[in-house]
């Protein structure tokens, strides 16, 4: 029986990538290694938990903390270690770059000093688009282009990139980086671009955007993404590097369009707030190289949205007390604090379509 090491398992890809690998290898154990701050949440595995409790383990742990993480190594014995564990949000990252870089950057060195002593087989490092920066006019991003991060979270995981590619030259560990396009799906953190709309306009209330909204995003759906992280884990060239992506690439206000028909609302649900620093145009990437390993994106922007709408209609009880918390509302306040979300905050527009 063959164990898997998750960092970060109980967040949004993290949970998907622990339950795909659950149900596709009958025969093996997960461990799930997750210090559980507001992005990681285990409500997330619950069913994991119940159903598949003889080969899962969860194990509270900072992937910074060397201690822990030895311990952790030391006792089940992964071979194969995926690293999920990150400060994600941009807008997060503006107000607080240090947290990025206690786990984006020192995580990824203390993981991989450990997992050097231990013996694992293969490291699989998650990174992200943003650390190419802006993709000008009709770009799509190869893993050989250089990194020019625009943030403080692209510019942390970058610097994992760096690390990751420093300790395979350096000491010929076995470890694959992919790095996705914008992932979607069930579960998503309600702080994230499409749960933003979703649930605003289930609480009657207009949705915030970045002006001008023409910035582009590619939209993988989480499906597909944990499947490519699967597969480049598993057979993908150590030291190597895979973008994966869908080719779906849409416009901030396009995504927004695209979702008010399924509530009914019109153009005058959108409401513009102050511009972000530092937001890129444009992401696009070029996934010839994870396509020759086999990888294929399946699901398809036009039947998951409504799919997606209809899980937060349906999971109110899951992300309502994240959004009631008041670190969200400390965050939706700085960032989209304009009159009608301080309206929502209040209590007002509370009503659920």
């Amino acid at each position: 029986m063959a164990t898997t090491l998750v960092t970060g398992g109980c967040g949004f890809i993290g949970s998907h990538f622990v339950r795909y690998l659950l149900q596709r290898y009958p025969d093996d154990r997960v461990v799930n290694f997750d210090a559980l701050t507001y992005a990681g949440n285990p409500e997330n595995l619950r069913d994991v938990e119940e159903h598949f409790a003889d080969r899962y383990r969860f194990i509270l742990g900072d992937i910074a903390d060397s201690a822990a993480v030895m311990k952790a190594l030391h006792e089940e014995r992964p071979q194969l270690v995926a690293n999920l564990a990150a400060e994600s949000h941009v807008d997060r990252s503006i107000h607080q770059p240090r947290l990025f870089l206690h786990t984006n950057v020192l995580g990824v060195s203390t993981l991989l000093d450990a997992a050097r002593e231990c013996g694992v087989s293969r490291l699989l490092h998650v990174s992200t688009d943003e650390v190419y920066g802006v993709a000008e006019g009709e770009r799509e991003f190869r893993e050989e282009d250089a990194l020019m991060p625009r943030s403080p979270y692209a510019a942390s995981k970058a610097g994992g990139d760096l690390l990751v590619g420093a300790y395979h030259e350096t000491y010929g560990t076995a470890v694959m980086t992919t790095r996705g396009s914008n992932a979607y799906g069930p579960s998503q953190h309600p702080e994230k671009f499409l749960p933003v709309i979703i649930t605003r306009l289930m609480e009657g209330a207009k949705t915030p955007v970045y002006p001008p909204g023409t910035q582009v995003r590619e939209w993988t759906h989480v499906e597909d993404h944990v499947s490519a992280l699967d597969l480049v884990l598993r057979k993908g060239e150590a030291g190597g590097i895979y973008n994966f992506g869908s080719g779906e690439r849409r416009q901030n206000l396009e995504m927004v369009r695209a979702i008010l028909p399924l509530f009914l609302r019109g153009e005058d649900a959108i409401e513009f707030v102050d511009a972000r620093p530092g937001h890129d145009a444009r992401y696009a990437l070029d996934s010839a190289k994870i396509r020759k390993l086999g990888w294929e994106p399946r699901r398809r922007l036009q039947e998951a949205l409504p799919e997606l709408v209809n899980w937060y209609r349906e999971h109110e009880s899951w992300w309502r007390p994240l959004k009631d918390s008041r670190d969200y509302q400390d965050h939706a306040m700085r960032h989209y604090g304009n009159s009608a979300l301080k309206r929502d905050l209040s209590g007002e527009g509370r009503s659920v379509a």
